[in-house]
């Protein structure tokens, strides 16, 4: 499974309904909908500044993550952003890897 950073960020409803049911029930909530495409939720904090919201969740693929996100998206009181996460090895594997690439106007 890939793991994804996930950044949300409530409009004015949203944050309403958040100080009225209070942080744990949208944890809870967030954990159902993640569970429901096959993920696991990881991590979940709130924070104040650009994003609500930050943490981990597991996908098993990258359909299952763009189907929450479209699904929560398209709710109109929050926005998220998936970034997908690589491991260290990963990062191994990339480094190894030559790509052709050529800078535009060279």
């Amino acid at each position: 499974m890939t793991k994804y950073l996930y950044a949300a960020k409530y409009n004015s409803e949203g944050m309403k309904g958040l100080i009225k049911d209070g942080g744990s029930k949208r944890r809870e909530a967030a954990d159902q909908a993640i569970r429901s495409v096959g993920g696991k939720l990881e991590s979940f904090y709130f924070a104040f500044g650009e994003s609500d919201v930050y943490g981990v969740a597991e996908f098993p693929d990258d359909a299952s993550a763009a189907a929450l996100s479209a699904t929560i998206n398209s709710s109109g009181e929050t926005t998220i952003k998936l970034t997908p996460l690589m491991t260290v090895e990963e990062m191994d594997q990339a480094s190894k890897m030559s790509p052709k690439y050529r800078a535009p106007g060279r």
